[in-house]
């Protein structure tokens, strides 16, 4: 069984910087994470290679600039078989769909029984690509699951829904996107650290997938979006607590401070 793991190195959300030209991130300077989510995703596919070693396989697979070899090497130490990082310049201004075009042309370069990858990025709070690669690989999806097991050789999830939550069952190959709540990530060893920096980490370019591919949709130019304007969220200032009042009283006091500024 192979099961490839989507991850994605995205910059601490702490320390947010805008560039005013584009509208993107700034990532040089900034410190950068594995996404939460896909850390979840990654503990699952590693919890379910612990129960049969011998014939679990866990790939991840990462796209973005050389920095992004720094998350697969955590992957590899808390676990991962092997890692893949897709990068080229050719994919770089790359939206949601953009960017699950590229995976999607990856992934069909892995003999894959099961894709996970994290509900969504931090960085962006779309929650797309990972549907988006299921639909271009023909298979079903399963989103916001809370547990993952595989029995009998199929995958049972548990799945969040509002105020209550689904059990699904479902026949591989098939995609999950899981939320960040699902496990709990496993610390590295100072073992898999080690090993870790000793493994190889295979690069793929364009000419590595492009026959996978449609290159009408890669990078900016195959991004049927774009991003009109970018700001940090601004902070609030305080407010104004009303006690000692009555419900009447309070009522009052707030319909006034309304009609003060033109709201109502």
């Amino acid at each position: 069984m192979n099961i490839v793991v989507c991850i994605k190195q995205v910059p601490d959300t702490t320390e947010v910087r805008l560039d005013p030209k584009t509208n993107t991130l700034i990532r040089e300077g900034v410190p950068s994470i594995i996404n939460p989510d896909d850390l979840s995703g990654l503990e699952v596919a590693l919890r379910i290679k612990d129960q049969d070693p011998e014939n679990v396989k866990v790939y991840a697979l990462s796209m973005g600039p050389n920095q992004a070899e720094y998350a697969l090497r955590e992957a590899l130490a808390m676990g991962a078989d092997e890692a893949i990082l897709v990068s080229d310049r050719a994919f770089g201004g790359a939206d949601t769909w953009a960017t699950s075009c590229t995976i999607t042309a990856a992934i069909e370069h892995i003999d894959y029984d099961l894709v996970i990858a994290g509900r969504q990025a931090i960085d962006g709070d779309t929650a797309q690509v990972g549907p988006q690669i299921a639909r271009h690989l023909n298979i079903p999806a399963i989103s916001y699951a809370e547990d993952v097991k595989v029995e009998d050789g199929k995958v049972i999830v548990k799945r969040q829904f509002e105020d209550r939550y689904h059990i699904l069952e479902a026949d591989m190959p098939l995609l999950i996107t899981t939320l960040a709540e699902c496990a709990q990530p496993r610390y590295m060893t100072i073992r898999g650290i080690y090993e870790a920096q000793e493994k190889p980490i295979t690069v793929w370019g364009l000419k590595d997938i492009e026959d996978k591919l449609d290159l009408s949709n890669i990078g900016l130019k195959g991004s049927p979006t774009r991003v009109k304007q970018s700001f940090p969220k601004q902070g609030k200032a305080a407010g104004v607590l009303l006690t000692d009042l009555t419900a009447d009283e309070a009522a009052q006091a707030i319909l006034a401070k309304l009609k003060e500024k033109y709201i109502i």
